[in-house]
């Protein structure tokens, strides 16, 4: 189908609880959190911090993955009204009891006094609720995973993990009222579903839809100026902290075309448009060493919202993903219009805010080679709060040996620099030489000549510097036994 012969549609339409909603000029800096609150009076979500980082405006989102329906965490104080086309949102006036009493959730927060001061209860009920619908006996490690994007200024996290516990001694997730009607949800947003391109908001303000991916690329060429709303982690900021104006917004997280993952002749390649979560089942079967990484990405909610090209296009010095894909030798394909072109990840950063990316151009794909026979690899991150925080520094290492030789290294960084970066001083020192803790001395020496570091309120130049050089140690030290000439083992770090 040709963009000229879509179809436009004026309003976006979603279901909200259990009814459905249709409106029409929604503006594209609206937020999901403004129109519960002011516009439905559904008050039970809160705003904590309104930029996705207390988890007290939790909500669920169901939509309709590549024909699937998955219900998810997401900050309602970021997330953009204009972005729940075709999607299902559960608040927690929605939660009910088979019997019409409190929730299995509920009742345990109850009965385990999860509950103190009550401002960030919902969000952790909501939480819960989404862990306990995947995981009814969920271990503590999934617990305090599921949790990381929810903050209690009432330090009551032990009788809230008790509850999450508890929750299956008050019922099952197949009696509960949200799987009864999945079949019945899961058809009325498949109705909702019509190819057309949704264009909605006043001039000033207005929110684009495209119906795929061909239209993205000609809405884009047609609007290069627009700003392009992914997960909105990054972008709901920019409204809620800074109020910067984004129209037109572009709005691509519905795009199943930028969420397929593929693996053909050893490459795994990721879409942009997939979240932190939808991609990290890929990433632990091929690339088993960024498992636990990927984990320290933010919260759930914004793993759940946040995706892998956004991360990257957003060009930030202390972005997650780009150091460790920059070690793994990972290619962006970037694309405008119908033309497409291929680019070495490290080549996309040209300066601070700067990126090779032209007018009306995307970034489409990633594409990560598979770790090889003798390669070892690790990602570190190193930052205030183990969880749910930004890095100070971020790491990437990746080292192949054979015959106790270093027949290959990259080392990036982000946090060092004004991009993300090579190290090629530390490589060098590495290059060639034999595998040996003297070698990974004098490459932790070595970086010191690779980088300014950044100098902020998340660390002093001096201590990203020593830092970095003693995660060269930390390699070393981690890794000295797991390369003997052969074979090849990647852990994680």
């Amino acid at each position: 189908m040709t963009t000229e012969a879509l179809p436009i549609r004026r309003e976006i339409r979603f279901l909200l609880n259990g009814r459905d909603v249709s409106l029409s000029d929604v503006p594209a800096s609206r937020t999901v959190l403004d129109f519960l609150r002011l516009d439905q009076r559904l008050t039970g979500s809160k705003e904590g911090c309104a930029e996705g980082d207390c988890g007290a405006c939790t909500v669920l989102v169901g939509s309709l993955k590549n024909g699937a329906l998955c219900y998810e965490t997401v900050n309602a104080c970021i997330r953009f009204l204009a972005s729940l086309d075709g999607c299902h949102v559960v608040t927690i006036e929605h939660l009910r009891g088979s019997d019409g009493s409190l929730h299995p959730v509920q009742q345990a927060m109850v009965d385990e006094h999860g509950s103190q001061c009550g401002f960030c209860t919902p969000g952790f009920v909501m939480s819960l609720y989404a862990l306990w619908m995947e995981q009814p006996e969920p271990s503590l490690e999934a617990i305090e995973t599921a949790l990381q994007g929810n903050l209690c200024r009432c330090t009551g996290y032990e009788p809230i993990i008790r509850a999450a516990h508890a929750i299956s001694r008050y019922g099952t997730p197949a009696s509960d009222a949200l799987e009864a009607e999945r079949e019945a949800v899961r058809a009325r947003l498949e109705a909702l579903r019509d190819g057309a391109r949704v264009v909605t908001g006043p001039e000033d303000n207005q929110a684009i839809l495209p119906a795929d991916v061909d239209d993205f690329a000609a809405a884009y060429q047609q609007h290069p100026e627009a700003t392009i709303v992914a997960g909105a982690t990054d972008v709901g900021l920019w409204v809620t902290k800074f109020l910067r104006p984004i129209s037109p917004a572009i709005f691509i997280g519905h795009l199943d075309g930028l969420r397929q993952v593929s693996l053909i002749e050893n490459t795994l390649t990721l879409g942009a448009g997939l979240s932190y979560t939808d991609s990290q089942a890929a990433l632990t079967e091929h690339v088993p060493h960024l498992e636990a990484y990927w984990k320290r990405i933010a919260g759930w909610q914004v793993r759940n919202m946040g995706t892998i090209g956004g991360n990257i296009a957003n060009g930030s010095p202390i972005g997650d993903t780009p150091p460790v894909l920059i070690a793994l030798r990972a290619e962006l394909s970037l694309r405008k219009g119908d033309h497409r072109r291929r680019m070495p990840l490290e080549d996309f950063f040209i300066d601070y805010g700067k990126q090779d990316r032209q007018p009306g151009e995307f970034v489409e794909a990633v594409h990560i080679p598979l770790p090889s026979d003798g390669q070892i690899d690790a990602a570190y991150k190193i930052s205030k709060r183990r969880d749910e925080d930004i890095s100070s520094v971020a790491m990437g290492l990746s080292v192949s040996v054979e015959n106790g030789t270093i027949t290959d290294c990259r080392i990036a960084c982000g946090g060092m620099a004004a991009t993300p970066k090579r190290a090629n001083e530390a490589e060098q020192a590495l290059l060639g030489q034999p595998w040996s803790e003297a070698t990974f001395e004098a490459a932790a020496v070595a970086i010191a000549r690779d980088y300014t570091p950044l100098d902020d309120w998340r660390a002093s130049s001096d201590y990203r510097m020593m830092v970095t050089q003693n995660l060269i140690r930390r390699f070393w030290l981690e890794h000295g036994d797991d390369a003997k000439g052969s074979g090849s083992i990647r852990l994680s770090a």
